[in-house]
């Protein structure tokens, strides 16, 4: 063969195996996004901007299967199994119950939480070393029970009985209940508990019970159904007259009071990180489940002055945000 003709050759073999290689589409992994409430929200945008950030566009090479309960804690099961069935590469478990039914689902296809204590709740063996097909963010949170309750002895004068709205039927919830009632006693604050339950969540009737008890100040212990009805509820509490402390911090951006805790879309941009590596190959078993460094105080004095509460300076030099 001449030279003329093997370099004719070899050139066609180069361009056929640049032509066959770009003909085969690029891979599409599917996330399944498990959720008590309708997605996308907030947290589920930072998601979706947390992943477009390692180089995932949705319906490129990822497809996000949303699937909410409605409100329905009870709905969660059958949808986790939907998700198991159509073989989805990852499921974004959207808080403790959501991640519990998630893995009673499956224990193999991998599963990233942002969670309260993974490891109480049997989720994971350590956060260093998780152990099964579990991995994510523990938004197990310290004295934060305590330092929700100093906020309000800060903000209000001779404050010495707190009203705690929260929902049983939330896992999360139920520990930050059990952390705030702690904080309570060791505080000498006497506790008022407000059950509020269901899709459909009647803040109103609570709010009236907490001001007919004499409550001096409110403590939300939010879960992913009380911030869909957010605006509903801070506009309630403004109307109750009542100072009311969240832990998150959405719900003063939508004109609650104040809030002292992690940024939750934060969190939910770094559980993005969580699923490129198992994308890429890691085991949730070898991905140690991390806590938040940081915590932020974010004070509303739009929603103080509504209620005409003056808010000290030493505690808005203390804050990391202040609307005004």
């Amino acid at each position: 063969m001449n030279k003329k003709l093997f370099w004719l050759f070899t050139l066609l073999a180069l361009t056929t195996g640049t032509f066959s290689e770009a003909e085969q589409p690029a891979k599409v992994s599917r996330i399944g996004f498990l959720s008590p409430t309708y997605e996308p929200s907030t947290v589920g945008e930072a998601f979706v901007a947390g992943m477009r950030q390692l180089g995932y566009i949705e319906g490129r090479n990822i497809r996000i299967e949303y699937r909410h309960g409605e409100g329905r804690f009870d709905q969660l099961p059958e949808l986790a199994a939907e998700l198991v069935r159509m073989k989805v590469d990852v499921i974004i478990g959207r808080g403790l119950a959501a991640a519990k039914i998630a893995k009673d689902a499956t224990t193999t296809i991998p599963i990233v939480t942002v969670a309260s204590d993974p490891v109480g709740a049997g989720l994971v063996a350590s956060l260093a070393h998780p152990g099964g097909n579990i991995t994510g963010l523990d938004l197990t949170w310290q004295d934060l029970g305590e330092k929700w309750l100093e906020l309000l002895k800060e903000v209000v004068p001779r404050f010495s009985h707190v009203a705690v709205i929260w929902d049983p039927d939330s896992p999360g919830a139920s520990l930050r209940f059990t952390e705030i009632k702690g904080a309570a006693k060791t505080l000498g604050v006497k506790l008022q508990s407000l059950e509020v339950r269901g899709s459909n969540p009647d803040f109103e009737s609570a709010l009236k019970t907490a001001t007919k008890g004499q409550a001096q100040g409110v403590v939300v212990a939010s879960n992913p159904i009380y911030r869909t009805h957010r605006t509903r509820l801070v506009n309630l509490a403004g109307k109750s007259r009542l100072p009311a402390v969240y832990d998150d911090r959405e719900l003063v951006d939508a004109g609650g009071l104040m809030s002292y805790g992690p940024n939750h879309a934060d969190l939910y941009r770094r559980a993005a990180y969580y699923v490129d590596r198992i994308l890429k190959g890691a085991k949730p078993a070898d991905l140690p489940v991390e806590r938040p460094t940081k915590f932020e105080l974010v004070i509303n004095l739009k929603a103080a002055k509504q209620i005409g509460l003056t808010i000290p300076q030493s505690v808005l030099y203390r804050a990391d945000k202040v609307i005004k």
